[in-house]
């Protein structure tokens, strides 16, 4: 038997960069723990990272190479690759070809697929699922710094006195940031939060000023805000005079728009508007943090740049608690921007439009041309792909099908297109299907390598179990194919660890301070110092920072010393304190911004739809949709709309709702509530065709972009929402996974036991019971329950196997009311239950049901807080001693909050 071991890894979700401490006992087993020592989460983990020892199984894995639907040898699939690749690059040009990465991948993997690309195919044809969350960002820091530079760190949260937070639901998306808010606000109760978004999102209940903007009023509240400083005398002059230009073109443009004006365009009050910016103004330790709120927007990129002009107007940048703070949605999205993973970027910060970084980039790779212009960015690959000019892609760690705008289209595309690759973790992805090539990659807890959070800390994701099957790394199904195409001499790699070397030295080639992002210290690196590397911050230089990097005195002894804890030689963690940017003239430049026409509703499409995440789950599934406990507390997919509006569509709350665009459909159910603003409507991005019938909300979505940062708008499509003629809905608790569903639309999640399935078809089965036997299954020894009420519609299905519930069905007009949760706990009983209870679908005498799911770390359910409540506990601190609930992660507290101001107001009634 092996020994126990614990291994210091990060984190695979958000781009906070959580540390994560993964136990591996002697028999195998895995648990998983926050790093109380990792300067981004200090031991903290959201529901997602907690589960995270859920998701590693082999279940839906691809564990070896495929060439269409037979199996094949690594050798035989790696040339077929570079094979067809090569015969498209000779008969068509480089131009002909395409990747499209993730910021799922490590650096490493990121900087080898960029070199391949832009360096030896010769074309930038490269582009990543970032393009869909942060490119906005990235533009607009480059128009602003000269570069594409986050300035502040996690700490300036704590500082801050005020934290604005705009388009981002940090609460459900950034739980470990949120929860430092939280902890500091606690502290000191005198710091304010606003949040600035359509949607009364978890997040707001801490506000202490939600504004329930208008979509796509935020160039216009913003500009306003730097009218309001320039009107009100509250302007920086003195740093403005010294370290910026542009203001007076950016002041003109902004007071085109009056307060009236302003108020009609953001769809606020006067009053409102007024209140925040007198917070602004008279708070100077301010922070604003923004996300894809801000992004995923037709003016995304003018939004973060009327964002940076306030805080370059009042000289809030580059000091402690204050600055502008873009927070990325994956976990390595950040690492593709230092390698060039972006179309329209070379590698370490350079750019492919500068004549001189061409040719360096070029000399230091030695390579034998290198792209001489930025190539498709996401949107426009995938119409190249269609219209027959990429005529060879490869999909490395995505699902676009699933994840990109116009979803229909591009599922099409590539069916069509002559030849592609799909490197990826998972057997099962909608986009998979289409390969003509499959390679199995490592995941997460196989790798080995680096990522960069929000904060720029470069962090260690380390391998502690071995890859199933014939997986392997990505670097290394990169580097295969680069040496069958005729590189082998500029892709002999034979560890993670040279590559990251290679990465950090070309950061510091030529590199005398032009260029931001610089750890040409670690351009030295060995193997043991990588493997004892502890998280930094970037720029490291090497001209700054001597480090020893012999085996004998690895990274993580100078990193106890303090000599590589992210600190350059002045000890300075943030950019541009010294009012020294990127720029031709070292000066950050003010922007002029006006607000962009809105996609405007009518009389066909009267609502606007937000796409956004959920608490518990991540993209598109393939990893959280493993977890039990991730999919308790949102089941199934869901439209959020205001009651005012479901009432004048003639829906009701958990009907299920055809929502339709100009571009495509889907279906979900209904939930009715007031924290949506009139007039809009949210579906998540999560699900797809594996989990649901009809409800990729992507294919709703237009491949309408942002002129300047090429990200597409998926916050603000027009669509319209009509209730799905339902003639019987269903719900059922399975033991095995069902194969075939027959039903119009159906939501399948993982639960304790087995799975749990929504239904609902627009006519009735002619035999209701032949189908239960056809889901439940035909096991001889079953023994199959039922109850009939004709009349009425209802019908109910239990199968018993040796005593144990193996499946559940019960079926009526009209949406179901069993107790889902406790069938579900039914499910994963291995005792005896009452068959007349089962029939029944709710709990016998002396049995309780749990309710909704509300913390899904601890299984605690909506019914348990509000009994807890009902017995004296008041607050969110006395539920958790009670209950653990909220305990955790912290991401279910604000509704715990929600049911505690419920139960009291019905008890005061």
């Amino acid at each position: 038997m092996n020994e126990a071991r614990m291994v210091k890894t990060t984190c695979p979700y958000c781009g906070v960069g959580c540390g994560v401490l993964a136990e591996v006992g002697a028999d195998g087993s895995v648990s998983v723990r926050g790093d109380p020592n990792h300067p981004a989460n200090f031991g903290r983990l959201c529901s997602k990272g907690s589960a995270l020892a859920e998701t590693i199984g082999l279940e839906g894995r691809l564990l070896h190479p495929e060439i269409g639907a037979r199996g094949a040898s690594w050798d035989e699939a790696l040339d077929l690759v570079a094979q067809r690749f090569s015969t498209v690059l000779a008969e068509h040009g480089p131009e002909s070809v395409a990747f499209y990465v993730s910021g799922q991948l490590l650096t490493e993997d990121y900087y080898l697929a960029n070199k391949l690309m832009k360096g030896f195919i010769g074309a930038a044809n490269i582009d990543t699922n970032s393009r869909l969350c942060m490119a906005s960002s990235v533009a607009g820091h480059r128009r602003a710094f000269g570069a594409d530079i986050v300035p502040g760190t996690y700490e300036d949260l704590e500082l801050a006195d005020l934290v604005v937070l705009v388009g981002s639901n940090l609460a459900w998306c950034h739980p470990v940031l949120y929860q430092r808010i939280v902890a500091a606000k606690e502290k000191r109760p005198e710091m304010k939060l606003v949040v600035i978004d359509p949607r009364r999102t978890m997040t707001s209940d801490i506000a202490d000023l939600h504004l329930a903007i208008r979509p796509d009023g935020d160039v216009a509240l913003f500009a306003g805000l730097l009218a309001w400083l320039a009107r009100s005398g509250l302007l920086d002059r003195d740093f403005i005079a010294a370290h910026t230009s542009g203001l007076e073109d950016a002041r003109a443009a902004a007071e085109e728009l009056s307060p009236a004006d302003t108020a009609a365009v953001t769809g606020l009050t006067e009053a409102e508007l007024r209140a925040f910016y007198e917070l602004f103004a008279h708070t100077e330790r301010t922070v604003t943090v923004f996300s894809q709120g801000v992004n995923q927007s037709i003016s995304g990129t003018d939004k973060v740049n009327a964002i940076i002009n306030c805080h370059l107007a009042t000289g809030r940048i580059g000091r402690p608690g204050m600055g502008p703070f873009s927070v990325t949605g994956q976990p390595n999205a950040m690492g593709g921007r230092e390698v060039g993973g972006l179309a329209n970027m070379l590698a370490a910060h350079m750019e492919i439009g500068n004549g001189a970084h061409r040719e360096r980039v070029q000399r230091f790779w030695n390579a034998p041309t290198i792209a001489a212009r930025p190539g498709l960015k996401a949107v426009d690959m995938f119409r190249a792909v269609a219209d027959g000019r990429i005529k060879a892609l490869w999909i490395m760690a995505t699902n676009p099908v699933d994840s990109m705008p116009d979803a229909d289209r591009v599922r099409e595309a590539i069916a069509a297109c002559p030849f592609v690759v799909v490197s990826d973790i998972s057997a099962e992805t909608d986009t998979i299907r289409h390969a003509h090539v499959k390679l199995p990659a490592a995941g997460w807890g196989e790798k080995d390598g680096t990522v960069t959070n929000s904060e720029r800390r470069i962090s260690r994701q380390r391998p502690f179990l071995d890859a199933p099957g014939e997986a392997r790394p990505d670097w290394w199904i990169i580097c295969e194919v680069a040496k069958r195409m005729g590189f082998r001499a500029a892709f002999a790699y034979a560890s993670a660890a040279e590559i990251f070397a290679e990465h950090a030295a070309l950061s510091g080639f030529e590199n005398d301070g032009e260029r931001g992002f610089d750890i040409g210290a670690y351009g030295g690196i060995n193997e043991a110092s990588y493997e004892e590397m502890e998280p930094f911050q970037w720029p490291v230089r090497a001209d700054e920072i001597e480090v020893a990097l012999s085996p004998d005195t690895p990274f993580s002894a100078a990193a106890r010393r303090g000599e590589m804890s992210g600190r350059t030689k002045g000890g300075a963690l943030r950019f541009f304190a010294d009012g020294r940017f990127f720029t031709a003239d070292h000066k950050a430049r003010f922007i002029a911004v006006r607000p962009t026409p809105r996609r405007e509703t009518d009389a066909e499409f009267p609502l606007i739809l937000n796409t956004g995440r959920v608490r518990d789950h991540w993209h598109t599934m393939t990893r959280t949709g493993k977890s039990p406990r991730l999919s308790q507390h949102s089941a199934e997919s869901f439209v959020e709309l205001n009651p005012e509006d479901a009432a004048r569509f003639g829906i009701g709350d958990a009907d299920i709702v055809r929502l339709a665009s100009r571009h495509g459909e889907m279906l979900a159910r209904a939930l009715l509530t007031e924290r949506q603003r009139r007039g809009s409507a949210f579906v998540p991005m999560h699900w797809t065709d594996e989990f649901s019938a009809r409800a990729r909300v992507d294919a709703l979505v237009a491949p309408v972009t942002d002129p300047i940062s090429g990200q597409p708008a998926s916050k603000t499509m027009p669509v319209r929402a009509e209730r799905f003629a339902a003639r019987m809905f269903g719900f059922a608790v399975l033991r095995a996974k069902p194969g075939l569903i027959d039903a119009d639309y159906w939501g399948l999640a993982r639960c304790r036991g087995g799975w749990r399935l929504e239904l609902a078809w627009a006519a009735e089965h002619e035999d209701w019971q032949a189908f239960a036997r056809s889901l439940l299954g035909n096991e001889p020894t079953a023994d199959l329950l039922a109850y009939h009420d004709a009349a009425n519609g209802r019908h109910r299905f239990v199968s018993i196997t040796r005593g144990r519930l193996a499946g559940a069905l019960y079926l009526a007009r009209a949406p179901l009311a069993v107790f889902r949760n406790w069938l579900v706990e039914q499910l994963a009983d291995d005792q005896a239950h009452s068959r007349l209870a089962l029939l029944a679908g709710r709990p016998g005498k002396g049995q309780a049901d749990h309710g909704a799911i509300v913390c899904s770390c601890f299984g605690v359910g909506a019914s348990q807080i509000a009994a807890a409540v009902g017995d004296g506990c008041a607050t969110v601190e006395a539920i958790g001693a009670a209950l653990q609930a909220g305990t955790n992660c912290g991401s279910c507290c604000a509704e715990i909050n929600t049911i505690i101001a419920a139960n009291r107001l019905a008890a005061a009634e």
